[in-house]
């Protein structure tokens, strides 16, 4: 009954000051462990008009009271008995379950596993403040960061410590770490590297936004932050990463040797060291330096893969698969177009960039005149297992000028003709809805370029599906739509915590979390109008070739035409010719009639003869 009673009663004493009852070490912590607020405690401690001793205060201390219930009874302490400067830490063991943590800290986390607290080093444990931010501390280690998160927020919103703002911020961000709430949790780490270098907490809070950003799939905020940060400022937890974006960065700003030099610093050791390394492929094949370039893709093909998740042995393996494409494609440039077809026709049949080889292949043996193997190889790129998920409109153009070099004139025109009427609604699509977003002003709203095709109400469109996941395959805009699903999520998990503190840290950082996800939205609008943009231009060159491709088609059928009225004799030379359908003994040839099966893919050969005499 007593523990029942105790809300009410602590109500009623405001309405007595003249009590002269005060109230005990026990009977304050039974009040905040059954949800009493700290300031109603405070409040009822005051109305009660007694004194208290420092024995009461470490009492208090030591059951976790509030900053707010501490400080009350130290201004209530008798002048003789002065209260201590800071109480020792309480055991972890014997530290009661108070305020809103219980015996579950966090309602619905992602996981069930918990994982440890690190010590971020003497920053934390020397750096002096006030004795509510060590309180809050002190939580965090207790295993309490739901409460300590409370405590952080109510300090960094009061303004009353600005000194010890970046410390607050830090240790607010660890909580969130903490509570799995990566986003906001780089929200708050990201305030604390702005701060810049000078910082004790730069160190510590650097490496942790690294952190965040494999959690959030986004390197975006890191790249952003990457120009302003010397390397020799790199903590030794996050010099990889930095040395990468900062790559990253300069390689978009075409300045080729500053990328490569950050690449190259990147250790063998790194997780990042292949994408480093095929980098540094990519530009050595721009800067023209083949062999070099060859030596790079082929240090990745060679590398063991040794991944710490299947996603990342899938990303690896896809990786080696890209650094094979590129090879073949380099000794393409060079026209050497067997060994060419030999690194293409080494990327697995189950990889995901499988019908980007086997394209590449076509072009091959297009250009070594094996027509009949170029037509199979396009087959299986049409084949329904590959259209609906890549698009590469440039196989229609290369089954079209086959068509055209066996002379088989009708079909070219008839496939052309065929890619113009699909194509061009696609292309008119994305030149007129890019040129929508051309002013800055319209860029401001790139959101709602995003929300066109992506939000919610979505309306009808003439691009392809194929085209929307060959998009949506930039590795940018995947890592934001990975991010923006991880806002959701959190969002959802901030919505499920305890109402004390849903309602005050949780608005807040609700608050957070949709203005970030309206900005994130546009960065992705901005990419996906960059993505967009360029097929416009690419689909805009295959209609303009189409075009004069048709042109000589019409050419090559008056020459035809031409020579068959001068040589009247060829007109039954069709009838007279024996042809041999011999096949190799190594295969057993079945007609195809129209139905694919996976295990055919990669093996359909043409016996077109053609018509050219």
């Amino acid at each position: 009954m007593k523990r029942t009673l105790l809300p009410i009663l602590a109500l009623g004493f405001t309405a007595f000051s003249g009590s002269a009852h005060a109230l005990q070490c026990n009977e304050v912590s039974e009040m905040l462990q059954v949800g009493v607020p700290g300031n109603i405690v405070a409040n009822a401690m005051k109305g009660s008009g007694a004194t208290y001793t420092a024995a009461d205060v470490s009492c208090l201390s030591k059951a976790g009271a509030p900053a707010i219930v501490l400080e009350t009874a130290r201004s209530m302490v008798a002048s003789a008995a002065p209260a201590p400067a800071a109480a020792p830490e309480p055991s972890r063991s014997s530290a009661p379950q108070s305020g809103i943590d219980a015996e579950s800290d966090l309602v619905g986390s992602r996981t069930s596993s918990r994982r440890d607290l690190q010590d971020e080093g003497a920053a934390e444990s020397s750096a002096s403040g006030a004795s509510e931010v060590k309180a809050a501390v002190k939580l965090l280690r207790a295993k309490k960061p739901l409460t300590a998160s409370l405590r952080l927020y109510e300090l960094l919103k009061a303004g009353s410590h600005p000194e010890e703002d970046t410390k607050i911020k830090y240790y607010l961000a660890r909580c969130l770490e903490e509570l799995e709430m990566y986003h906001t949790a780089q929200y708050f780490f990201l305030k604390v590297v702005n701060q810049g270098t000078d910082t004790p907490y730069f160190k510590y809070a650097l490496p942790k936004l690294v952190k965040m950003s494999r959690y959030t799939g986004d390197e975006t905020e890191l790249l952003k932050i990457a120009k302003h940060v010397p390397p020799e400022a790199y903590p030794r937890g996050s010099k990889n990463q930095m040395y990468y974006l900062m790559g990253i960065r300069k390689m978009a700003q075409n300045d080729l040797n500053a990328a490569r030099k950050y690449f190259g610093q990147i250790s063998s050791k790194s997780d990042l060291y292949l994408r480093a390394r095929y980098l540094e492929g990519v530009i050595y094949n721009k800067q023209g330096k083949l062999k070099s370039a060859k030596r790079a893709f082929m240090d990745i093909v060679r590398h063991p893969i040794e991944a710490r998740s299947k996603k990342e042995a899938d990303e690896l393996a896809e990786l080696k698969d890209l650094a094979l494409i590129n090879t073949g494609r380099m000794y393409y440039k060079i026209e050497r177009f067997e060994d060419a077809t030999k690194y293409f026709g080494l990327v697995p049949h189950d990889s995901a960039y499988w019908p980007d080889a086997l394209f590449s292949d076509a072009w091959s043996n297009f250009m070594q005149n094996n027509l009949n193997q170029t037509l199979g190889e396009i087959l299986t790129v049409q084949s329904p297992f590959y259209s609906d998920a890549d698009f590469i409109p440039e196989v229609e153009y290369l089954r079209a000028l086959t068509f055209f070099n066996l002379c088989e004139y009708k079909d070219v025109e008839t496939i052309l003709l065929n890619f113009e009427g699909t194509m061009r609604p696609v292309q008119e699509e994305l030149k007129t809805f890019v040129k929508g977003y051309a002013s800055k002003e319209q860029q401001k709203m790139a959101e709602n370029a995003w929300d066109t095709y992506f939000g919610p109400k979505a309306g009808e469109t003439q691009v392809p599906r194929a085209l929307f996941a060959k998009i949506l395959r930039n590795e940018d805009i995947s890592g934001i739509i990975s991010h923006l699903d991880l806002m959701q999520e959190e969002l959802n998990l901030i919505d499920r915590q305890r109402p004390e503190w849903r309602d005050s840290v949780g608005d807040f950082l609700k608050k957070v979390v949709r203005k970030d996800e309206v900005r994130l939205k546009r960065r992705a609008g901005k990419y996906m109008l960059a993505e967009m943009a360029r097929w416009a231009n690419t689909l805009q060159d295959l209609l303009s070739s189409s075009e004069i491709v048709r042109f000589e088609v019409i050419d090559a059928q008056r020459v035809d035409y031409q020579y068959k009225f001068q040589n009247p004799d060829l007109s039954n030379l069709d009838s007279s010719l024996d042809l041999d359908f011999a096949t190799a003994v190594e295969f057993i040839y079945w007609p195809f009639n129209g139905e694919f099966w996976k295990d055919e893919l990669g093996y359909y050969h043409y016996t077109e003869q053609g018509s050219c005499k």
